[in-house]
């Protein structure tokens, strides 16, 4: 059989955060801007970069969107998370954990992450539902700020890691939201979205993806599409 890329998204598909990261934003608008926003952010944050909301952030906050600004804002966001995590409620989706441990039995089947989060809020994140330790590496929002250019990224990782350039029949991109099926079309790869997140089965199969899934919760499901 040939090999096998799988690449995941995180919030929506693999786990469901209880909001820490729009809370540990809400937080740093606080403190570095002395602005109030209530319990939820004035910009849509489903399947986004992490840099692309913050960059919408400072738009809207009429802050100055500079390199400089840019980072000072993702750091305060970044060193706020560890506080957030244990104050939420975050757990992991139906089915992801055996999915996880069936793939990384196959030695054809290599799995990494393409995600809108910064790789070090990935990290954290994952981290605190132990799951990050099934990723040897992945392409973020520090590679683009752009989604659908995170792809190229992950595929140069892969060659890189495992020495394997995989033609775009053989990668699967996993996700919740109509970004993720945007991002794997972008690069030719196969699609599975998953209704876990924000979009249901309905709107996600009006979007033609490769194969749609209500949930992960039958593992051999998902592993007869992937082989």
């Amino acid at each position: 059989m040939a090999d096998s890329l799988l690449l995941w998204d995180i919030d929506g598909t693999l786990v469901y955060m209880d909001r820490a990261g729009e809370r540990s934003l809400l937080i740093a608008i606080r403190d570095l801007y002395q602005r109030d926003l209530g319990l939820h952010l004035p910009v849509d944050l489903k399947g986004r970069t992490d840099t692309s909301i913050c960059r919408d952030l400072l738009i809207w906050l009429g802050v100055p969107v500079t390199p400089a600004e840019e980072a000072r804002f993702r750091s305060a966001y970044l060193a706020l998370l560890p506080t957030t995590l244990p104050m939420v409620r975050p757990f992991v989706h139906p089915g992801i954990r055996a999915v996880l441990d069936a793939v990384h039995a196959h030695p054809e089947i290599h799995q990494a992450l393409l995600t809108g989060n910064l790789r070090e809020g990935a990290r954290l994140k994952l981290s605190h539902l132990d799951l990050w330790r099934y990723f040897e590496f992945g392409a973020f929002a520090d590679d683009s700020h752009i989604r659908d250019e995170l792809g190229p990224f992950a595929l140069r990782r892969a060659q890189e890691k495992l020495g394997i350039d995989f033609p775009p029949e053989r990668v699967f991109i996993i996700g919740d939201t109509p970004h993720d099926v945007a991002c794997g079309k972008a690069i030719g790869a196969k699609t599975i979205a998953v209704a876990t997140g924000s979009f249901s089965v309905e709107q996600l199969a009006a979007l033609n993806p490769t194969h749609v899934f209500k949930d992960f919760s039958e593992t051999q499901a998902l592993l007869k599409v992937i082989l």
